[in-house]
């Protein structure tokens, strides 16, 4: 598709800018915009116009539905016609965030301190990044949220919550990028900022143990996790939350995760049973990743997928792939974040080739890159399989998604 000179297309336009097109094509007026979503005109006005973020899923998705679009088309990244960020320049935004992790400085007198609404919202926003799997953009803006946790002169409580959700994120997506010590000390800083509050302690074990694991420490990441467990655990309580059965059974997968790469099946197996009783406890509506920062998308579809990931550990890949066919094709598959679902693409692409079928590993990193494309082009995990993949008859489309992240088949 072509564009006129001096137009752009929709997705290379900011998300506000985006939204405002898109509503003018639909001949909606602001207010009559504002009316079907639900808000006020002045908050369509501040969206259009840049100056207020979209920071909840659960608007995004209401904003798509009343402008007949997807929610990818609200928030597809505004280079996506171009590749996303080479990986010198990834390592660079990694050593900005890594100076931000370092520093301990005061306000001075005259910096302005943003208020806790105003991080509230901007941290929302990067926690609905990070699940559409917008890691560039995620690295442009942890250095500066860092800092402003650090200086905001909310209440001590309030502040040491903002700074929790902020380094659970940096965490997450460090261990993504492979720079597993450093996801290890802002994981470790969030348990501390955490300061002791249980539901906080609990969800900042989860980067913990992730950071662990990808640290090849099976042992302590089984630790952190199960040690939280009892911290939110339903059982203890006649009226548990949604939030504490979907942290409790995250906690358990994770840790059962870590006792796979550990080479220990019986534990590996134990706790995804224990996980997976407790799926079956929460409603049969798998709760979408709406509002919440710390949403997990657990459920039965989240444990089937912890299933095969631990079939692909423990060196069984067609167990792996059936877990994988199965939990795909329920319902609770689309509900999961792109993230989750890209992440998952990528592990199975590694169960195929371990079954001598590239064709299907392709087929699952070319689904993953367009489920989120910055999971396959910023991660260097799908890089060595995409390397791989270069030397046992590549198809097109992998040929093509090869090119644009700059790697090439090695004769």
């Amino acid at each position: 598709m072509t564009t006129a000179p001096g137009r752009h297309r929709i997705t290379e336009l900011p998300i506000g800018r985006r939204i405002a097109q898109l509503r003018a094509r639909r001949g909606l007026t602001q207010q009559v915009f504002a009316d079907r979503i639900g808000k006020s005109h002045s908050w369509v006005d501040k969206v259009e116009r840049g100056i207020r973020s979209l920071d909840r899923i659960s608007v995004i998705h209401t904003v798509a539905a009343v402008l007949g679009v997807t929610p990818e088309t609200i928030l597809a990244p505004t280079t996506s016609s171009r590749p996303e960020p080479a990986t010198d320049t990834t390592a660079a935004a990694v050593e900005h965030l890594r100076a931000a992790l370092a520093r301990y400085d005061t306000p001075t007198p005259d910096q302005p301190t943003p208020s806790a609404a105003d991080l509230h919202h901007r941290i929302q926003y990067a926690w609905t990044a990070y699940q559409h799997a917008h890691y560039p953009q995620l690295l442009r803006m942890l250095p500066d949220l860092l800092t402003h946790t650090r200086h905001t002169t909310t209440a001590r409580a309030d502040a040491a919550h903002l700074q929790t959700r902020v380094y659970r994120l940096t965490a997450h997506l460090l261990t993504k990028l492979d720079e597993a010590h450093l996801a290890w000390l802002a994981a470790d800083r969030a348990i501390t900022t955490a300061a002791g509050h249980p539901w906080h302690t609990a969800a900042a074990a989860i980067p913990l143990t992730q950071a662990l694991r990808a640290l090849h420490r099976p042992t302590l990441a089984i630790q952190a996790a199960l040690t939280a467990v009892p911290l939110i655990d339903p059982a203890a309580t006649d009226h548990p939350a949604p939030d504490d059965h979907a942290l409790t059974g995250t906690l358990l997968i994770e840790a059962a995760l870590a006792a796979a790469t550990g080479n220990d099946p019986t534990t590996a197996h134990q706790l995804t049973d224990r996980a997976d009783e407790l799926a079956a406890t929460m409603s049969h509506r798998q709760r979408r990743p709406d509002d919440s920062d710390t949403t997990t998308g657990f459920g039965p579809t989240a444990v089937e997928l912890a299933r095969a990931h631990i079939a692909t550990a423990l060196g069984d890949p067609r167990q792996a792939i059936t877990h994988h066919q199965h939990a795909t094709a329920s319902h609770g598959w689309r509900e999961l974040p792109a993230e989750h679902r890209a992440a998952h693409l990528i592990d199975i692409a590694h169960a195929y080739l371990d079954t001598g079928n590239p064709t299907a590993a392709s087929h699952a990193i070319i689904t993953a890159d367009q489920t989120a494309p910055a999971e396959t082009r910023t991660r260097p995990t799908t890089h060595t399989v995409i390397t791989t993949l270069l030397r046992t008859g590549p198809t097109p489309d992998l040929t093509r998604l090869a090119t644009t992240i700059g790697l090439t088949p090695r004769p």
